[in-house]
């Protein structure tokens, strides 16, 4: 008797199924991951539940409810009917069930790797000019495709063994609806053991290897963006050369008239800097938590104000009343941030290249990519990725990517936060070079007043969400107008202060009485101060007004040194109690101090009435 050949056709259908749920799995787990990233409302919690819920349901309750929808009385079903389809006990059952299954794995797998990429990657690309779909093609979806290769190869192995929702909605026709599961349930049923462990064998096979090639797929296809630091030996930054369009339309310059409510302030910004030249670079200063990096992120349109209006060269960015809010492709904003975000799966060309206008020829592209590539002296290194340079060179490429597409502003967010003294020095160098030829207006926000103070023309010092003072920054740093402006460009000497005459004003705080040069007859002091490098020692007593104005007898404090430069607190007209007990302090050269400390107690201090500044009643006090 001739034995009857082995039956595989479920394999086939098992295969056939399997394969074509994971197309339609993918399609939606991705797409669902993706759309939701972002979504932060109040059924944000709800929405998961929901389509997480065939994971941790039986598959025979999963089943049953697939039933009722497409059955002949199920909403699908009678939806079905009217176009004369029937898929219940076909193997498209198998489909819809091995859909309804897997997609909680796909879909869960895929919002954590979409979860697992720097998003500043994705707010870089926006800014950058790209359109959504783009910044998930070309930078969301390569960037999480590990994660969601290894999901749909998880979701196929799930798919593959699916067995109590496939029963209940296909049944198990053979030649039909019999995948392999249901094979080995039919072997064990009737009992054929052996033909059971072939089955099993099977699954067990095709199963571990989807596990294995996702394994060594993923291992393949890593990509870090490693912070490194520029050796002595890095070349340095050049600047840009090429032209720049016209970015005026009915007006130049940026005025902010915005608020928004954050956890423990709320950020109102109101600063006029229309009617400027292009070139203006602006510092902001402001303690930690100040408001200094959101009011980048809302003029780069990362965050949205609650009301108010942000219009740059005369176009409206934002304005609440129109129900103006220009998406960060619109805007043409270049945004640098602390990080750099450059695309860890991208070459140094393309990263350059991504914020080029996308019709732009394909030969124009490649001779601006160049250009850019040469001026930043990196033309021999367009081919590497960005976890192959050095820190230095890295900041080389995400300025020449923000300046590519000539943008109406630059938006620096600490771009030296992570480097060290000497090639913060190196590199501000550079950053003032391309300044120097950019013609569009710069926003850089840091904590360093020196550093502000070298690359900007203007200050804006923010405290708590608010704009406490703003103008030149000799005029902020020589005559600030309030306690915070005047600590945070570094002056540490103040005292309570009242009018005593046209030109006098007692210092309470220092018990003496002090001349001051252009002072406001109109206002009330409360306060007066003088920077510690206006502090000074005369040598020459005989000059008669050096000994009667402003100049007192001091005992020495304390000091506190470092290698080079030595920190001096003093007392005013008699000696201290304590060690903290002291007027002034100020910071002079060792060799100086070297000098100076020979001469015997009480030291003489001399105070120029035209380095003291008065804060009025009038200004915003801490």
């Amino acid at each position: 008797m001739d034995s009857v050949p082995f039956d595989f056709s479920p394999l086939w259908i098992s295969l056939k199924i399997s394969s074509l749920a994971i197309a339609i799995t993918f399609c939606l787990g991705v797409s669902a991951a993706y759309g939701l990233l972002n979504y932060r409302g109040k059924w944000k919690s709800l929405i998961d539940v929901l389509l997480l819920s065939p994971l941790v349901l039986p598959p025979t309750v999963v089943g049953f409810l697939l039933l009722q929808l497409f059955g002949q009385n199920g909403v699908f079903g009678k939806l079905l009917q009217t176009l004369h389809l029937n898929i219940i006990f076909t193997w498209y059952a198998g489909v819809v069930a091995a859909v309804v299954v897997t997609f909680p794995l796909m879909y869960k797998t895929a919002q954590g790797a979409f979860e697992q990429v720097d998003r500043n990657l994705l707010l870089a690309a926006k800014t950058l000019g790209a359109s959504e779909f783009r910044v998930f093609s070309q930078i969301a979806l390569p960037l999480a495709a590990s994660g969601i290769f290894a999901g749909a190869m998880l979701a196929f192995a799930r798919g593959l063994g699916e067995f109590g929702a496939t029963l209940m909605l296909a049944g198990n026709i053979p030649h039909e609806t019999t995948t392999m599961p249901l094979a080995i349930y039919a072997a064990v049923e009737a009992g054929d053991t052996q033909e059971a462990w072939i089955w099993t064998a099977l699954i067990l096979s095709i199963s571990f290897s989807a596990i294995a090639v996702t394994q060594l797929w993923m291992m393949s296809q890593k990509f870090t963006l490693t912070p490194t630091y520029l050796s002595k030996r890095d070349k340095l930054l050049l600047p840009f050369s090429h032209g720049r369009k016209n970015i005026s339309s009915t007006g130049t310059g940026l005025l902010i008239e915005i608020e928004k409510h954050l956890s423990e302030f709320s950020l109102q910004i109101n600063c006029d800097c229309t009617d400027i030249s292009n070139n203006l670079s602006i510092g902001i200063l402001g303690a930690s938590g100040a408001g200094k990096s959101m009011l980048l992120r809302c003029i780069a349109g990362i965050e949205k104000p609650d009301s108010g209006k942000i219009i740059l060269n005369g176009k409206v960015l934002f304005d609440s009343d129109q129900n103006i809010n220009l998406s960060s492709s619109d805007r043409h904003v270049g945004f640098l941030f602390q990080n750099y975000a450059l695309f860890p799966h991208l070459t140094v060309a393309e990263n350059i290249g991504f914020g080029l206008p996308r019709d732009i020829s394909i030969v124009k592209k490649k001779l601006s990519i160049a250009a850019q590539l040469n001026m930043i002296e990196m033309s021999e290194l367009g081919d590497r990725y960005p976890h192959q340079l050095s820190g230095g060179q890295q900041q080389r490429v995400a300025l020449a990517r923000a300046l590519i597409s000539q943008p109406d502003i630059l938006l620096l967010d600490e771009p030296f936060s992570a480097l060290d003294t000497h090639l913060r020095s190196q590199m501000e160098r550079e950053l003032i070079s391309v300044l120097s030829n950019y013609s569009g207006l710069t926003l850089f926000v840091t904590h360093n007043i020196n550093e502000a103070y070298r690359i900007c023309q203007s200050l804006m010092i923010l405290e708590r969400g608010k704009v406490i003072d703003y103008g030149e920054k000799s005029d902020i740093g020589d005559r600030p107008t309030s306690i915070a402006a005047a600590k945070l460009t570094g002056c540490k000497n103040f005292s309570r202060a009242e009018r005593t005459g046209d030109r006098t004003i007692k210092a309470l705080d220092w018990n003496c009485s002090l001349e001051v040069d252009n002072l406001n007859l109109t206002h009330q002091p409360t306060h007066i101060g003088i920077h510690s490098h206006a502090l000074v020692f005369p040598t020459d007593w005989s000059i008669d007004h050096l000994s009667k104005v402003n100049s007192f007898p001091c005992w020495l404090v304390r000091t506190s040194e470092t290698p080079h430069f030595v920190t001096i607190y003093l007392k005013l007209n008699h000696p201290p109690d304590h060690d903290g007990d002291y007027d002034l302090q100020t910071e002079i050269l060792t060799e100086k101090w070297l000098i100076i400390q020979q001469n015997p107690l009480p030291l003489q201090i001399y105070l120029n009435p035209s380095q003291l500044f008065v804060i009025g009643t009038d200004q915003r006090l801490r």
